[in-house]
Order: C-alpha cells, then structure tokens, then sequence
C-alpha cells in the first residue's frame, strides 16, 4: 500500500467513524449551547487516526470494521472532548483551522460541551454487548477506562509541570509524560482494543504495548515538532503556539539543556509569565534558540528512531496474520512517519 492509499483509507475510516458520531448525538434541546457544539469539532476533520489504528487492527486480526465500528466512536469521541478541554487548558486559539471552542462561546460552554463528550462516549461501548458478547464488551470496557485514567495522569504531570515552572526536566520525564498523556490513547489501546475485536478476545492484548508506544511518542514528537515548522494552515493550529503555551516538549527540554546559562535565565522568565503576558517575539526568539542547539533536528532523529523501532514490534506480532488492506494499511502508517518530510 503507498502513502495516498494509506491516507484515503485512513479518510475512509474517518466518515465512517463521523457517521458513527452522529448516531450517538442526541437530537433535542438545548442544541444552540450543547448538542450542536458536540459536533463541531468532529465535524471539522480530522486525522481520524486512533478510530483508523482500532479499526484496522480488527480487521488484520480477522474482524469485521462493523465490530469494531461502537468502539471507534468512543474512542474519537473521547478524543475529541480532551481537545476541548486542553484548549481551555492551554489557552489555545485554533483548532483545526477554525478558532477553539472556547474563544468564540465561553470557556464555561466549552467546558460543559467536553463534558457531555465524555459522557456521550461511553454510551456505544454499551452497544458492544450486541455485537460480541458481555465478557469481551467487558474486556473493551476497561481498556478504555485505562487510556481515560493514563490519559488524565499525563496530563496533570504536563500542568504540573507548567505550574510549577519546572525547567529541570529530562528526556525520560518527557517520555513517561507522553506515555500516559498520548501512547495508550492514541496507538496502544486502540491497537489493543482492534485486536481483542478481531481475534475475538483470543490475543494478548499486551504484545502491542511497545508498538503503540513507539508509534505514540513518534507521533507526538512530530506533532510537537510541526507546530513548530509547519505551515499553520496545514497544522490547524497556531505555530509556535506550544512555545507560548510553555509546554515541555522534547525540543524545549532538549535547549534548556543545551543552552548557555544567561539564555536558560530569559527562558525560565519566560516560561514564568503567565501565558496571556508572553509575546510572539520572545516565542520566535526561544523558536531561534532552538534551531541554533539543533533541538529540532534532535526530536526529529528521536521521532524516526521511536518509528522505526515501531516499525521491528510491528514485524514481530504481525508477521504471520494473513496478508490484508487492514495490515497493510498500519504497515504503511509506521513507514510513513519513519520517512515523513516536516
């Protein structure tokens, strides 16, 4: 499979899981300040990503995307309602294109819009029980209360982090932070979750941890990487907006350990003034800094090197499935991100 049929059956994948979502959205009052903003950012598009790794997992394991289709939607709806609140989180301006949420209602309107996501999410996994049987509607069940929990653990160590304006950070703090806050929602429980569908409840879930956080922490890491070097219509969000934010990633790590003591003083100041206080100049200045210690050339060697060692655990469980789009289509994805040009 070559890349432009990865992306058109990733897009594939994608409106399958959009209808989904609509299905599951109730159709009554209050519309105006809720329903109709449940779906505006799943309308708006996306990579569709984590319903594609779900769904295309079942089917390389023998499943039919119909199995597996109550799943997907939970896992994009999730998905989704963590966007909304980490906008608010991170006082972001854009989301995929348009403003977020928030800055065009009200950070109490976006917040209570996440929340009804949350809720409308768990709603389809109730729906498994029809397709798979209790027990194994029960196994899925819990792997997605796992990605909910590691998800919201990450995540308070980044705000943490931020809070306390911590800038003595190391690569490995990084890594343990996208494994809760990315890995297990983005790649491995969806992988995880696909297989037990598609296999009927018969694989170990666990031979895929590794995958899914190698193939997780190279996508982040080229995310992060493209907000800052990306062009801001192709990212769908603010570039250098990461910098403003303070958010410790791998490239910001990587400079206040590299820089001279003189610039990690400006740094730290920086990063200590609240966000709505920093400039665009003093981001491009830190963006600069950047370039010259080559932290973005270092994340992106560390993103191919946790892409290819996904590329190795793939190899190693997929191997022997029998040949099909499904497997193809994942192989094609971790190829992708080992060659992707920035």
């Amino acid at each position: 499979m070559d890349v432009l049929e990865m992306k058109s059956k990733l897009k594939y994948y994608g409106a399958e899981t959009l209808r989904g979502i609509h299905a599951f959205v109730p159709e009554k009052e209050p519309k105006k300040y809720l329903y109709d903003l449940v779906l505006d950012y799943p309308n708006r598009g996306g990579k569709g990503f984590r319903p594609g790794l779900c769904m295309a997992s079942c089917g390389a394991h023998g499943g039919r995307l119909s199995e597996a289709k109550f799943s997907a939607v939970t896992l994009e709806m999730l998905h989704n309602a963590f966007l909304i609140h980490d906008d608010v989180e991170d006082e972001s301006l854009s989301r995929r294109n348009k403003p977020t949420m928030h800055t065009t209602h009200s950070r109490a309107i976006a917040i209570n819009v996440g929340d009804m996501m949350n809720a409308l999410s768990l709603f389809p996994l109730w729906h498994n029980k029809t397709l798979m049987g209790e027990k194994l509607a029960q196994r899925i069940f819990l792997e997605v209360y796992h990605l909910i929990t590691e998800s919201a653990e990450g995540q308070a160590l980044e705000l943490g982090w931020r809070q306390d304006n911590r800038c003595d950070l190391s690569e490995s703090d990084y890594l343990r932070m996208i494994l809760k806050k990315t890995c297990w929602y983005t790649c491995i429980q969806p992988i995880r979750i696909g297989a037990l569908i598609g296999s009927k409840g018969s694989v170990n879930p666990d031979n895929f941890n590794r995958l899914g956080y190698f193939m997780g922490a190279a996508f982040q890491i080229q995310d992060d990487v493209l907000n800052l070097v990306g062009e801001e219509s192709a990212y769908g969000k603010e570039i250098a907006g990461d910098i403003i934010e303070g958010k410790r990633t791998l490239m910001l790590i990587h400079l206040l350990s590299e820089c001279s003591k003189n610039e990690k003083y400006l740094i730290e100041n920086y990063l200590g003034t609240p966000v709505l206080e920093r400039t665009m100049t003093d981001a491009k200045h830190i963006l600069e800094l950047m370039h010259k210690y080559e932290s973005i050339i270092h994340a992106k060697k560390t993103s191919q090197y946790l892409a290819g060692a996904a590329l190795k655990e793939f190899y190693t469980h997929f191997s022997h499935l029998k040949d099909s789009e499904d497997k193809a289509f994942l192989e094609t994805i971790i190829l992708y991100m080992i060659n992707r040009d920035y």
